[in-house]
């Protein structure tokens, strides 16, 4: 079957938006590729949270008029999400609000899509 993307493009699931294309607000399903993880220290509220941006950011920024998506992902009550980790690209579904001037996504299902390899 022939890959409905451009070569060295993502491949977007059905019904997912880049990062660069989302809403201000609402109920949303993107994907994009984990920039990093923080880790909060052990005497604060468990949440662990993760920035997120287009999985290929030169291509599709160049295609949302030149605007970068970041995404801040957080998981509130949690210290760690399993394969969640800087390079991993995920699919998100959830509600998306603004919070401090970045995209927020709380407690959003996930899929993880691929892993970078360690080299």
């Amino acid at each position: 079957m022939a890959d409905s993307a451009p070569e060295g493009e993502p491949r977007h699931h059905a019904g997912t938006l880049p990062i660069s294309q989302l809403p201000d607000k609402g109920r949303v399903a993107c994907q994009g590729r984990v920039e990093s993880v923080t880790f909060l220290p052990a005497d604060q509220a468990a949440a662990f949270s993760a920035m997120v941006s287009d999985a290929e950011p030169g291509r599709l920024a160049a295609r949302a008029g030149g605007r970068r998506g970041r995404l801040r992902v957080v998981w509130l009550g949690r210290r760690r999400v399993p394969g969640i980790e800087a390079g991993a690209e995920i699919r998100l579904e959830g509600m998306l609000s603004m919070n401090n001037g970045l995209p927020t996504m709380f407690n959003p299902r996930y899929e993880i899509l691929s892993r970078q390899e360690d080299e």
